[in-house]
């Protein structure tokens, strides 16, 4: 059977309770227990323990951060629970330190991730248009959403982690059309995950 990992990285606001990334991380988790998958679920809102997510991580076979976007971002709380958990998991549990080693301390930094088996996706929420991105002339000077979130990929990277697809909602707090974000989802898993 394979295992799930779904991480919901929403941090809450007054004015955003989390319920659609709750809801998407729902959506997520009940499509690939149809699918036959296990899974494991952490919360940012709820109490976590930095060695019991480094066991979930190494037991998971696909990860997926399911995330609102904070300031071209991911929300304090998420970052706060990379911190402690993958720092935790960086010595012999998700990675072999940094992949360096004392007779070649230049080179091979970043490849002493051991989760190489383990794939990871991305479920993001923006309260920008799509059409900011991938256009020269707007906002994100033609940068894509996995251009933005660079930093996260490389964080996967590494461990070792094999990327799959990204999806995103947009224009969630001002122009949503959730439903067809729900049909999108639905789409994307059937995608990415049929072929798992």
């Amino acid at each position: 059977m394979k295992k799930a990992l779904i991480i919901n990285g929403h941090q809450e606001y007054p004015f955003a309770k989390g319920e659609l990334n709750r809801e998407i991380a729902k959506r997520i988790g009940d499509y690939l227990q149809s699918m036959g998958f296990e899974i494991k679920t952490t919360t940012m809102k709820d109490d976590w323990n930095a060695d019991e997510e480094v066991d979930k991580h190494t037991w998971a076979d696909i990860v997926i951060l399911q995330s609102p976007t904070n300031w071209m971002g991911l929300p304090w709380s998420f970052k706060k629970y990379m911190d402690e958990v993958y720092t935790a998991g960086m010595f012999g549990k998700m990675s072999q330190n940094d992949g360096r080693t004392a007779e070649a301390p230049k080179k091979n930094y970043g490849g002493g991730g051991l989760l190489k088996n383990t794939k990871y996706m991305l479920s993001l929420t923006f309260n920008a248009p799509e059409e900011a991105f991938n256009d020269s002339d707007d906002f994100f000077e033609g940068k894509s959403i996995d251009d933005l979130f660079f930093p996260q990929h490389m964080n996967f990277k590494f461990f070792g982690m094999q990327k799959l697809p990204t999806f995103a909602c947009f224009d969630v707090m001002k122009n949503g059309n959730i439903e067809n974000d729900f049909h999108r989802l639905e789409q994307h898993l059937k995608e990415v995950f049929n072929n798992q």
